[in-house]
């Protein structure tokens, strides 16, 4: 049997109405939220409460024309903000279990969108450094539901699908051959940029950098999206990636001072444009601000840091570098933000920030829920799940490499092809 929105409208109220446009006035849409913690800072905060309380939008208060009437929070400690949210909130009731936050306390569906939000909390970590959170476990817990009830609702996965390239092709597999809309990924591909640019579309690319100072895991897809949300847009589209290579320690800084990829490591020009884009730039000497960093002062900064090389299907080059400081001091590091640089034909170079504004309110959260919005609206994903498929398994197959003593791996299953869309996501406003 396959599943549709269709055959999820004709179960619906009554007085809801699909339109070409999406939604009808006539019933506000009903949204579920699935999470593994809701605190302060915690990723359940930042996109919840839009759903909320709306936010800031195109230069006025933003509500959006949905209500989230049902949560779950699978770990609530001292912190927690969820329970004073649902007093707050009294349309959204908390369940205890997800089957019963998708059906309301029923028997069968009863919203019309998910958000599905497994960030933070206490989980275990794998041998390879992976934060192992349950977001496979809870699209399957979802889409035993959409089974159950012979209808389906689109849905959002917060970041990459799962620290498992095996569960999150199946989870793509599994909405596609059911019918509903699916989603994913983090902020960093919809933030605001410095400067508001995008990589033509169709332009030839040679080779392309991103530098960030995140972590294994939940830090590399950050940095890879943003990577890949710029050099998808290249001449042919997206092809997929045939290998990838991890550096760390003395491997690392060899890469560094290689001087090129065939050379071992990465254009320094790329580099230079991606540090030259930063707004937080670490000082490389105590007495002055502006003097660019050496290869040495960067071993100093980041004594830990580690890089990935991809070799795409048409030839691309392309390496994300995590400037990592010593483990327990907080004072080094080299970056705070996220920077790509590509090479075009005739060695042109283009360059960009993944801008993250007002960081205490998390401001960078706005444009993706209003991507969200978007899902929930029309049943269709604003981008391809396709990107997040394939950082997915980039991620995955760098922490790969690095566990297996940074070896070279090849990646045929990473052969994800896609096109981008006409016009690129990311905040203007």
């Amino acid at each position: 049997m396959r599943y549709s929105r269709r055959s999820f409208l004709a179960g619906a109220a009554s007085t809801l109405v699909w339109g070409r446009t999406g939604w009808s006035a006539q019933r506000r849409p009903k949204i579920a939220a699935l999470t593994t913690i809701f605190h302060k800072y915690s990723h359940s905060e930042h996109i919840i409460d839009r759903f909320l309380d709306g936010y800031g939008w195109d230069g006025q208060h933003h509500r959006p024309a949905m209500d989230v009437v049902s949560l779950y929070v699978e770990q609530v400690g001292k912190n927690d903000l969820s329970r004073e949210r649902a007093m707050r909130h009294p349309q959204m009731k908390i369940y205890p279990t997800i089957a019963d936050a998708l059906t309301c306390g029923g028997s069968t569906l009863a919203v019309d969108g998910v958000l599905l939000i497994g960030e933070h909390g206490k989980y275990p970590a794998n041998e390879k450094g992976q934060q192992l959170y349950p977001r496979y476990e809870y699209f399957q817990q979802v889409v035993d539901v959409y089974r159950k009830s012979g209808k389906t609702a689109p849905l959002f996965n917060d970041k990459h699908l799962s620290w498992s390239w095996d569960h999150a092709k199946e989870m793509v597999e599994t909405a596609k051959t059911m019918g509903f809309g699916l989603m994913a990924g983090s902020s960093l591909p919809v933030t605001w940029r410095q400067p508001s640019a995008d990589l033509p579309r169709g332009a030839e690319v040679e080779e392309a950098v991103g530098i960030w100072g995140g972590g294994i895991d939940g830090g590399d897809i950050h940095v890879i999206e943003a990577l890949q949300a710029i050099v998808e847009r290249r001449r042919g589209g997206e092809t997929g990636v045939r290998a990838v290579q991890a550096l760390r320690g003395e491997a690392f800084w060899k890469a560094l001072e290689s001087g090129s990829w065939d050379a071992g490591g990465w254009d320094p020009k790329l580099l230079e444009a991606c540090l030259s884009r930063s707004h937080q730039l670490n000082p490389a000497r105590p007495t002055y601000s502006n003097v660019f960093p050496s290869n040495a002062d960067l071993r100093r900064l980041a004594p830990e840091s580690y890089a990935y090389r991809f070799e795409y299907a048409d030839g691309l080059k392309a390496s994300i570098i995590q400037f990592q400081q010593s483990r327990g001091k907080p004072e080094g590091g080299v970056v705070g933000d996220c920077n790509v640089a590509a090479r075009l034909k005739g060695n042109e170079v283009f360059s960009v920030q993944f801008y993250l504004p007002y960081y205490s309110m998390r401001n960078f959260f706005s444009p993706l829920v209003h991507h969200i919005e978007t899902l929930f609206l029309t049943g269709k994903a604003p981008y391809p799940i396709e990107r997040t498929l394939l950082t997915t398994g980039m991620t995955a197959s760098g922490v790969e490499s690095l566990f297996q003593k940074q070896k070279r791996l090849e990646t045929p299953h990473l052969a994800v092809p896609y096109q981008p869309t006409a016009e690129s996501t990311f905040w203007r406003s």
